[in-house]
């Protein structure tokens, strides 16, 4: 794993690793280690609005256990961007979410990765660009900090970079580096920082056009808003709440 450890010269190190298999890369992590699971245009942007209005938020790969969760939980069952009617994956349905609800909210990217780091012993929230400042002052003091951009996937199941998700764990690292500038990058996350500072706007990505031409740019959007919010959602016991 190549984001080593800070007991020697007691730096904060800071490495991004993509996908499920990224986030598990951290196989030594400690509570003093935090794990930053980025997707931005669906899944972490969602945990944030619902969170800020204090929801409790159960990711979930999906699937039928996913009801199972939700009917022993007494939780809403978020729905997939296919759905109109209620909370979805869809960040813009969480702008009418009810103060205090409690959300099962299944996705195969950022949801289904929180899902699988449960029984971590790092701490793990939820990050994105509307968050990114709040993120990085959570974080900051951490011993190491491992930035997992969800990334998309292809028919196949193989897993598409996302330019988005690139741009949102620059952000983190980029507030973070300027908080504290003894801060050491990995070449990973600093090729993240440069990405954002030189960024293009979300709406030129294919997942963008894919969420326009399905009638979602409310989404693009609101997941564009950089620092707009200062809420952090914190994984614990298997469900997001607002740090």
């Amino acid at each position: 794993m190549s984001i080593g450890s800070a007991d020697v010269d007691g730096l904060t190190r800071v490495a991004l690793e993509w996908g499920a298999a990224g986030a598990r890369s951290l196989t030594d992590g400690t509570p003093d280690d935090v794990i930053v699971v980025i997707d931005v245009l669906s899944f972490s942007t969602s945990v944030v609005l619902a969170c800020e209005k204090g929801a409790t938020v159960w990711p979930h790969p999906g699937g039928e256990q996913a009801h199972t969760l939700a009917r022993s939980l007494e939780a809403v069952l978020a729905g997939g961007r296919t759905h109109r009617e209620g909370p979805s994956l869809s960040p813009s349905s969480m702008v009418e979410l009810s103060q205090g609800a409690r959300l099962v909210l299944p996705s195969p990217n950022g949801s289904a990765i929180t899902h699988a780091l449960r029984g971590t012993s790092c701490a793990v929230v939820a990050g994105c660009l509307l968050n990114a400042a709040a993120v990085a002052r959570f974080v900051q003091g951490f011993r190491r900090v491992l930035l997992v951009p969800g990334g998309e996937r292809w028919p196949d199941g193989s897993l598409r970079f996302a330019y988005e998700d690139l741009v949102g764990a620059g952000a983190v690292a980029d507030r973070l580096l300027e908080l504290a500038p003894g801060v050491q990058l990995s070449p990973e996350a600093d090729v993240a920082r440069l990405a954002f500072q030189h960024r293009q706007p979300l709406s030129l990505t294919p997942s963008a056009n894919e969420l326009v031409e399905r009638d979602f740019a409310d989404d693009v959007q609101l997941a564009s808003q950089l620092d707009a919010s200062a809420t952090v959602p914190v994984l614990r016991d298997g469900h997001f709440e607002a740090a």
